[in-house]
């Protein structure tokens, strides 16, 4: 079930375990016409720069490069909310995952532009698919 668990975000929690949950969250992304720029390992980075270990954490950072254009069209600057970052964590309970996404009505309201609505709310309905695509989502 996929659900708005923060102001800016929608997730949910799916019977993967993580390596799993990361590769079936790309190509859920792909269906939906979203490429990944941006991978980054949080737990890595952690341990790399202050010694921690942490829970298996990535950021994928997706982009829909035609939805992108035409929001860039709109607004130029809007490259500082972009691209829509999607979470993947072990979740507590062994073998389970949480896949969020973040929300983008609320992220790019922040413009204010009319023009950017419209496409927010697309990006969204993708997003939630892709969540909802999730085995046990």
């Amino acid at each position: 079930m996929v659900k708005q668990t923060t102001r800016y975000g929608i997730s949910t929690t799916v019977a993967l375990p993580y390596a799993e949950a990361v590769e079936r969250t790309k190509e859920a992304l792909a269906g939906e016409g979203f490429g990944v720029l941006a991978e980054i390992d949080i737990a890595a980075a952690l341990k790399k720069k202050l010694d921690v270990d942490f829970r298996p954490y990535v950021i994928l950072g997706a982009c829909n490069p035609p939805l992108a254009h035409q929001a860039l069209q709109a607004e130029r600057d809007i490259g500082l909310l972009l691209p829509c970052n999607v979470v993947v964590y072990a979740d507590d309970a062994e073998g389970r995952s949480v896949v969020a996404a973040m929300d983008p009505e609320e992220a790019l309201s922040l413009t204010g532009n009319e023009q950017i609505g419209p496409l927010a709310a697309q990006v969204k309905e993708r997003l939630r698919r892709v969540l909802e695509s999730l085995p046990g989502a």
